[in-house]
Parts: structure tokens; C-alpha cells; sequence
């Protein structure tokens, strides 16, 4: 047995991931180190084991995630964590939201590669762009987006009431932390939880923030396009 071979032995009890889920795994590693198309650069196949897989699949530990039924991962990238997600829950319908054309091409092979047609979707959007998917989701993802306050204004909108937006996130400063804080106030949102995760065996400085939709997001969200970063809302104020 491989050393990457026994990590997703050893990941598949730690998660009680089924045996088809190994096998879409297997197949997502193999995409990500030979399909170019993948905005990956992790070549080595035990640490994208580490890196792609057990990094996404550590939020099977949040009821939230696991009990999800529709979900949206944003800038998703190489499918990172939505595909990963997406395999091991099979009753999960997910967006990926991705607006640079050459990774959507990457994400439509890796789709009917893993078997994940019928209930996974490619939107070419931004999220603030995005209207059809507004207030209809219980679950918004991201990894290493943006600053946390800027990833809560993009998924606030999305969230229907009592939804939950959860980023991959490493070591927070007080400052974003702070800022995260006052974006939530402004949308709706109370950041619950930020949990800190050891995803692999010396993994450092991961966490998963967990913010809940407690009230509706107020009509002049989504602002266009480039406002979030631009006019933060948790930019101290003066």
C-alpha cells in the first residue's frame, strides 16, 4: 500500500467515508496532478491527499456541513472543498461558483469523472452576481477567499434564515477577527463557532469559522461587483 493510499485508509475511518467515496477521491487526485487545467499546484500526491482532501473533509466533523442539502462553495477553484464534500455526501446538492473560464472546464470533467452530475452545478458567475442563488442555500463554503468579512458579505445574500456560511481560514489577527464581527452585524449573520482543526498530522493554524443567518440580510446586498473588497464592512471605523 502507497503512502497516499494508506492516508485515505486512514481518512476513510476517521470520517466513515464508504468505499465509493475512497474511489471518487482516488479519481480526484489523479485529476488534480495530470489534468492542466487544474488551479492546483500541490504535484505531490500525499500532500494533496492532505492538502485537497483531508483539509475539505474535516468539516464532516460540523453536523452543519454533514446535514446540509444545499450548499454553494465559493471561488471554488479546483473544486476545493466542494468536490471532496460533494462525494462524501451524497444527498447534497452543491454549487460550484467559479467566474474564470479555463477552471470551469477542469470542474465539468472532474463532475462527470466522480458521477456528480445530476445534483452538482457550475455556476461562471461571481458571487455578487449571481441572482438566481440568493437566499436559497443552508450552506455557503470558501477556502482562502478573502478576508473574513468579505467572504461573510459574499455569502450573507445567499444563506436562506438559519443557514450557515463556514470558511476555511488560517490564523485570524484580531483585526480581521474584529472585522469579521461587524461585517456579520450588518448582514444578518452571528459568527458561532471558530473552530480549530487539525485536518492532518502537522497541519497548522486551520480553522473553520462558522457564521449562522439569524436575521434577513438587509435589500442592499449583494452590492456590485467589487464593492466587498473595495469598501469593506469590517474596516475599523474612524
Amino acid at each position: 500500500m502507497s503512502r497516499a493510499e494508506a492516508r485515505l485508509a486512514e481518512l476513510a475511518g476517521r470520517f466513515g467515508l464508504t468505499e465509493d467515496t475512497v474511489v471518487a477521491g482516488r479519481r480526484l487526485l489523479e485529476l488534480w496532478a495530470t489534468d492542466e487545467l487544474a488551479s492546483t499546484r500541490v504535484t505531490d500526491e500525499v500532500e494533496a491527499v492532505d492538502q485537497h482532501l483531508a483539509d475539505s473533509w474535516v468539516a464532516l466533523e460540523l453536523d452543519v456541513v454533514r446535514d446540509a442539502r444545499r450548499a454553494a462553495d465559493l471561488g471554488t477553484g479546483a473544486g476545493i472543498p466542494a468536490l471532496p464534500l460533494a462525494v462524501a455526501l451524497p444527498d447534497l446538492r452543491m454549487a460550484l461558483v467559479e467566474s474564470v473560464g479555463r477552471r470551469t472546464v477542469f470542474l465539468e470533467r472532474a463532475i462527470e469523472e466522480c458521477g456528480l452530475g445530476g445534483r452538482t452545478e457550475i455556476v461562471a458567475e461571481r458571487a455578487e452576481g449571481w441572482p438566481e442563488g440568493i437566499g436559497v442555500h443552508d450552506l455557503i463554503t470558501s477556502r482562502a477567499l478573502a478576508t473574513l468579512d468579505v467572504v461573510l458579505e459574499y455569502s450573507a445574500p445567499l444563506l436562506q434564515l438559519g443557514g450557515v456560511a463556514v470558511a476555511w481560514k488560517g490564523a485570524l489577527s484580531d483585526e480581521e477577527r474584529r472585522g469579521g464581527h461587524r461585517a456579520a452585524e450588518a448582514l444578518g449573520l452571528e459568527i458561532t463557532d471558530e473552530i480549530v482543526v487539525e485536518p492532518f498530522v502537522g497541519a497548522r493554524d486551520r480553522r473553520l469559522v462558522v457564521a449562522r443567518k439569524v436575521a434577513e440580510t438587509p435589500e442592499r446586498f449583494p452590492r456590485r461587483e467589487g464593492m466587498a473588497k473595495k469598501k469593506p464592512l469590517g474596516a475599523a471605523p474612524r
